[in-house]
């Protein structure tokens, strides 16, 4: 399994989200820090999930980190995140 599948099925497991985007970004960091020849080290996320409705953002994104400590621990160098309500994604934020 890439690092991008484990990525989704461990967020739609922990989450059950609305929308997912997990989008591998690793060829625009090629050379730069933590970089891979073979990718999967720069991932950007955007989640829409019922779940983060009682979070604030900081407390959304500890919550992702969590999740994904096994990935941020290796294969991972970098995550840019958007975790969004589906109120808030209605309402085009994020």
């Amino acid at each position: 399994m890439s690092v991008a599948e484990t990525i989704r099925a461990k967020l739609t497991t922990a989450l059950a989200p609305q929308a997912l985007e997990v989008v591998d970004e690793s060829h625009r960091h090629a050379g730069h820090a933590g970089a891979r020849p073979e990718g999967e080290t720069h991932f950007r996320v955007t989640i829409v999930a019922a779940a983060f409705e009682p979070m604030a953002r900081l407390e959304r994104h500890r919550c992702i980190n969590t999740i994904l400590a096994t990935e941020l621990a290796g294969p991972v160098h970098a995550l840019a995140l958007s975790a969004l309500t589906p109120a808030e994604a209605a309402a085009g934020r994020g």
